[in-house]
């Protein structure tokens, strides 16, 4: 089905510039609500750039600042300075301990250009799916350079002046060949290319400067994976087919339930040579590879290994095991679930707040609708969908009273300069700063998705406002005029990025990989209520793709990727730079371990289907909380360990330990209060499903023993 498109139609002009523009039964604003924050520059592009702009990359700082804190396109790092594009290679030395694994920081040379002293800026010109390309400098004097994921050179096109290549000693130079120089720097190989009727000088020092040849603009530097004469021929070989582009195009098979991503580079020949390039693949990219390995670069993530490519590359992941609705299983205490039931529902409900805490209300409301239908529960069904809606309907439409809304009323509004949906109130910088959209909205997404399927009706009406939320962290259209192509979600590293600036010495960063499941999971709901298919194929490519991400590079369930000074069960944290054991919020293992597993819900499964590592994360969490607990000389009683999120512990458990899970879940305190975005009927259906069902076997995707598994192709019966 097409992408929605909205039409800008004006209802009232309003104080601040906003207006309100309708989208089927709701609206939003476009410009920011009296007295609302949004971000505070615009993005630092180039005049030619009319759409669009990314947040939420690798890259995101180069669009953020005059010039960029470091960023991470592995196997290289790179950062725009001053004097222009500083590389280094952070798989050089990979090191951890019990707080992170971390790579090399060393920034080991940065190209220049000879007619110009300092740059001011670095502006974004253009990107694809894995690359940007950057503008330093005019067009009278200065140079484009584009870099991107898996690409061990870059590439850039000068004008008004040629290369200047400085280091902070003189590097030794392995290989002076016409335009082709290679320098080692404290061990490290990099190949200079420019054209073959240049010259280089400066040998022997810490500049070296290239003279052009008449009519050549094309120069590129590579990381070479070792010093050996055949790999400087087949880099050489291949050192002047720019590549200026690698998007990817994926697909979903609702029959085998994989998903395939099929990746295509653009190539911009400055000099004949051999065809293509080469192209170095994560850990959760190799492991389905047809290509042979031809080189391996070191990288915080684990081994990357190089294919050469003409014509592209492709990956395949499986779609983990779903559940539209968690079932009560037979072997349930109905009266029991029926009675916790009452005493989540119970109270004056949270109908109004911010974007993520009213969130995690809607998914627990959703989560009880579906065990109210099935416990026969009418009353509470019947509450359940009145919170749902009552929540959403308020904060999908713009206006109340005949106003536009202020920003504490529960309000979305488009902020155009950046191209993103801002919902107000805002928390974690998701106004400022535009972070953890997928994180917000992918709660509001499943809440509308598990209303859909229950009423399409109500779906329908709300359906444009719905949509724009979509668009807002995962458009499908390249060509969308409001929203950047998959705001949040990193193709090629497989996984999403929480920070919308990434302005960071580290680079961009996501901690709760489980709250990005969540909102791919609620796009896929809602395909699934709508029968929208181009929707599903998205939905199913991006939860795959990032469980196949999560599964290497949160917990390492192959036990081949995290180094062996890292004791840690789980990397709580991805950086570009590194992978940290940390939260933004506390120490307390019970967050570490916990923020990749909430919120639990039905589409959770994927943590249960590698029950021996499931059962490592646990001890690992019991040992790291005995530890934690030594140190700050204070806890509960040893027999209670988990006082903190316990009730999403204790569902984990159940993944592998159900009887286990029973015991600690019947042993908790009488005035026990669940995770925010949990609740007690819930957390019982689950440890009595697994009790019923036993643990997940490996390669379970295919069916489930449970009634009402997802489909992936249409609605369940």
């Amino acid at each position: 089905m097409p992408c929605f498109r909205l039409l800008l139609l004006t209802v009232g002009a309003l104080a601040g510039a906003a207006e309100v523009v309708p989208a089927g039964a709701g609206s939003y604003l476009r410009g920011l609500p009296e007295g609302a924050k949004g971000p505070p520059v615009a993005p630092f592009v180039t005049a030619e750039v009319k759409r669009p702009v990314p947040t939420n990359t690798w890259w995101s700082s180069l669009a953020w600042l005059p010039l960029s804190e470091t960023l991470f396109p592995h196997p290289l790092s790179a950062k725009a300075t001053k004097d222009g594009l500083a590389l280094g290679y952070p798989g050089a030395a990979i090191a951890a301990n019990e707080h992170a694994i971390m790579g090399s920081y060393a920034l080991d040379l940065t190209i220049g250009h000879t007619a110009v002293a300092e740059f001011r800026e670095a502006r974004v010109a253009d990107w694809s799916d894995a690359t940007v390309t950057a503008r330093f400098g005019e067009k009278t004097a200065g140079f484009s350079v584009t870099l991107g994921h898996g690409l061990p050179f870059v590439y850039c096109t000068y004008d008004g002046g040629a290369p200047v290549v400085r280091f902070k000693a003189a590097p030794k130079v392995v290989r002076d060949h016409g335009g082709e120089l290679v320098v080692q720097v404290a061990g490290r190989t990099y190949g200079l290319y420019a054209p073959s009727n240049a010259r280089w000088s400066g040998q022997g020092t810490a500049m070296l400067t290239a003279a052009f040849g008449q009519g050549a603009d094309g120069f590129s530097a590579a990381i070479l994976p070792d010093d050996r004469p055949a790999t400087l021929d087949a880099f050489r070989a291949r050192a002047h087919n720019h590549v200026t582009r690698l998007d990817v195009a994926a697909t979903f098979d609702p029959a085998t339930r994989r998903v395939r991503a099929t990746w295509t580079p653009t190539f911009a020949v400055k000099e004949a040579g051999t065809p293509g390039a080469f192209f170095a693949r994560y850990p959760h990219q190799w492991r389905s590879a047809t290509q042979p390995a031809l080189f391996t670069y070191g990288s915080v993530r684990g081994p990357m290994k190089v294919e050469a490519w003409t014509q592209g590359g492709a990956e395949s992941y499986a779609l983990p095991p779903l559940l539209a609705d968690l079932p009560v299983t037979p072997n349930a205490d109905r009266a029991k679930l029926r009675g916790l039931l009452a005493q989540d529902l119970a109270g004056t409900p949270q109908l109004r707040g911010d974007t993520y805490w009213l969130g995690k209300q809607l998914g627990k409301w959703a989560s009880l609708l579906g065990l109210a239908e099935q416990l026969g529960d009418a009353p509470a069904g019947a509450e359940c969908e009145r919170r749902l809606k009552t929540a959403l309907e308020n904060f999908l439409t713009a206006t109340v009273d005949g106003r536009a809304k202020k920003p504490g009323e529960g309000v979305f509004a488009y902020e155009p300069r950046w191209g993103t949906l801002i919902g107000y109130p805002a928390s974690f910088g998701s106004d400022v700063e535009l972070n953890d959209h997928h994180f917000h909205y992918g709660y509001f997404l499943r809440a509308a998705g598990v209303l859909g399927r229950r009423d399409p009706a109500w779906l329908a009406r709300w359906r444009p406002m719905v949509e724009l939320l979509v668009r807002d962290i995962a458009s499908g259209d390249r060509a969308d005029p409001l929203f950047p192509y998959l705001r949040c979600f990193d193709p090629y590293a497989g996984h999403s990025w929480a920070s919308g600036h990434g302005r960071f010495g580290d680079g961009n960063n996501q901690e709760s990989s489980s709250e990005s499941i969540n909102a791919w999971y609620g796009m896929l709901l809602l395909a699934e209520a709508t029968g929208d298919t181009r929707l599903r194929d998205r939905a199913a490519w991006l939860l795959a793709t990032e469980v196949a991400a999560i599964e290497d590079y949160w917990f390492d369930v192959q036990g081949d990727l995290f180094p062996s000074a890292y004791p840690i069960e789980v990397v709580t944290m991805i950086w570009g730079g590194k992978g940290a054991n940390a939260t933004w919020f506390d120490a307390n293992p019970q967050s570490l371990h916990g923020i990749n597993f909430l919120p639990l819900t039905p589409g959770s499964l994927y943590l249960g289907q590698h029950p021996d590592y499931a059962r490592r994360n646990h001890a690992g969490l019991v040992k790291s909380l005995a530890t934690f607990r030594a140190k700050q000389a204070k806890g509960p009683a040893p027999d209670a360990p988990f006082n903190h999120w316990a009730d999403i512990l204790w569902m984990q458990q159940a993944m592998f330990d159900a009887a286990g899970a029973r015991k600690a879940w019947e042993g908790r305190p009488a005035n026990f209060k669940p995770e925010a975005g949990n609740s007690l009927c819930f957390t019982e259906a689950w440890i009595s499903a697994f009790e019923a069902n036993g643990p997940l076997q490996p390669g379970s995707n295919q069916s489930l023993p449970w009634q009402t598994g997802y489909s992936g192709s249409s609605r369940d019966k």
